[in-house]
């Protein structure tokens, strides 16, 4: 029997076509994504604007599957929530919902684990399991708002996995999750965090979308990110940044780069200005990040006078730089501790 398939994987051209080789009309296809990426309906029977013999034929021939929430954990401070997501085959990933007081933030998971092996990260400790379907992917966010009863402003692509090791599926999450048929959600107000796919990188910058790459350096030399971000063995960073040059120049969109602390690894003064000097003329922020702990990893974080230290010597280069708000430590709900289940 063949497979059913799974209509929250397709982005609107895709729906026309599936809808027409079912013998509906073209148009039917905006009003079924409507009730499956904004509505977040689990039926067709739900479908009350779609004739009752097509919403027929669609049950027949696919599915709306979603995510099941399996666990959730709520942060003592209240602003954060992890769920642990389960997936049709038996796997599972977390994403996090977070308040801030522009917005809610999703935080979501491109892979189940993931096969990047940065030193530093609790999503690849078991390596990649699969790739996440672009349905897989909207799930999380539904979920989220069906869990929480309040909608998702803002998206982060930075969970477990690689977001770019996952190009298709993540792209077209992302314009499922922009439309208007979907929630919508402006380009401007979504992150994708990648740890230096060159290739990915050049390619995002090909589609111009007003996405925010978030590039996760951690490093400011070759020798040292080699270690920390074994990918930069492939891409080392005179590639890389020539990649990050070509997406400033193709979508006029500031980069991120995120900087994990690593106390007595990579947070000396002269690191910081190696950093500094490499990011010399680039239009970027940079988002310095006090290393969360992963007992796997032997990572610990700088003092806060180390911290600020950072900050202040890539500061003095005219970057701007932050230092990120943690959110959800105590329920391992952090930057670099999601993991495959939970």
């Amino acid at each position: 029997m063949k497979q059913k398939i799974n209509l929250k994987d397709l982005v609107l051209p895709e729906l026309e076509e599936f809808m027409v080789n079912l013998g509906g009309e073209k148009y039917r296809a905006r009003q079924v994504a409507g009730w499956i990426f904004k509505k977040g309906v689990a039926s067709f029977q739900e479908m009350t604007d779609i004739p009752l013999d097509l919403r027929k034929r669609l049950a027949f021939s696919a599915v709306i599957d979603s995510p099941k929430m399996l666990l959730k954990k709520a942060s003592q401070r209240g602003d954060t929530v992890k769920y642990l997501f389960g997936l049709h085959d038996g796997q599972a990933v977390e994403s996090v919902f977070m308040k801030h007081n522009y917005g809610n933030s999703a935080c979501v998971s491109t892979q189940a684990g993931c096969r990047m092996g940065c030193r530093l990260c609790a999503s690849g400790l078991e390596g990649l399991v699969r790739n996440l379907s672009a349905g897989e992917i909207y799930g999380q966010v539904l979920g989220m708002q069906h869990d929480t009863g309040e909608r998702v402003s803002h998206v982060v692509v930075m969970g477990s996995g690689e977001p770019l090791d996952n190009y298709g599926a993540t792209l077209a999450f992302i314009k499922n999750i922009t439309a208007p048929y979907g929630l919508n959600i402006s380009c401007r107000r979504i992150t994708v965090s990648t740890c230096g796919l060159v290739p990915g990188i050049r390619k995002l910058a090909g589609e111009k979308l007003p996405l925010t790459l978030a590039v996760s350096l951690h490093a400011a030399d070759d020798r040292l990110r080699d270690t920390l971000v074994p990918v930069n063995k492939k891409y080392p960073l005179a590639k890389l940044m020539a990649a990050c040059r070509v997406y400033v120049k193709a979508t006029g969109r500031r980069l991120t780069f995120e900087y994990a602390l690593l106390a007595g690894v990579n947070d000396g003064i002269q690191q910081a200005e190696d950093l500094a000097r490499l990011l010399s003329g680039l239009l970027c922020h940079v988002n310095l990040i006090p290393a969360n702990p992963v007992p796997e990893r032997g990572v610990e974080p700088p003092s806060g006078r180390v911290v600020e230290l950072f900050k202040k010597h890539v500061e003095k280069y005219g970057i701007a730089t932050t230092v990120r708000r943690e959110f959800g430590a105590d329920i391992s709900a952090a930057c670099g501790q999601l993991r495959q289940n939970g």
